[in-house]
Parts: C-alpha cells; sequence; structure tokens
C-alpha cells in the first residue's frame, strides 16, 4: 500500500506539530508527559521511548487555544525508538470543539 493510498483510507485528516505540543498520558501503571508528533480528530501520534503496550487505555490531557482537553485514548501502534499512536476513544463534547478549531486553524 502506498503513502497516498494508505492517507486516503484515513477518516481525519493529520497535521505534523514541528514545535510540538505536549500530553501527559497516564494508564497501566505507568505516567508520562511527551510530545505531540502529528495531531487529528482522530488521535495522535505521541514522541517518546517509553510506550505503554499496544491495546492499552490511556488517560490524555494537553492545553489547546482555549482550554485543557481530556480524552480516553488506546495505543494502536508503536515505532520502536520513536513513540506511539493512540487513538481517541471518548472526548467529551466540549473539549472535542476546543480541539476542531485548533485543527481549523491549523489546517487553514
Amino acid at each position: 500500500m502506498t503513502k497516498e493510498t494508505h492517507s486516503e483510507m484515513r477518516r481525519y485528516q493529520r497535521i505534523s506539530l514541528p514545535k510540538g505540543m505536549t500530553v501527559a498520558w497516564y494508564g497501566g501503571g505507568q505516567q508520562q508527559a511527551c510530545h505531540v508528533k502529528t495531531l487529528g480528530m482522530g488521535g495522535l501520534f505521541l514522541s517518546g521511548s517509553t510506550t505503554p503496550p499496544i491495546g492499552r487505555d490511556l488517560k490524555l490531557l494537553f492545553q489547546v487555544p482555549g482550554g485543557m482537553v481530556q480524552a480516553d485514548a488506546v495505543v494502536r501502534n508503536i515505532a520502536p525508538g520513536e513513540g506511539m499512536g493512540v487513538e481517541f476513544t471518548k472526548i467529551n463534547p466540549q473539549d472535542r470543539v476546543l480541539l476542531e478549531r485548533l485543527l481549523r486553524r491549523l489546517l487553514t
């Protein structure tokens, strides 16, 4: 599968955050703060060498313009030495609005 084909299959557009944004996560007795490398309405790619196993449920907390976003997520993939991809599983409506506003601003 080519990158173009794979990206066309994604449900949500993603944006790279070269300057990063910090997210705190905890789950399975672990907790860490790390940088967001990629952001989308479906989830995040987080940099870091400490990664919980695929399938682990996590709680996320990160600040965006307008407030703090809290979300439940699950680890979907791990890139050894780079980080992990997490998919949002639950975000309350107010936090979803904050995230949508940020993405709209960054994508235009």
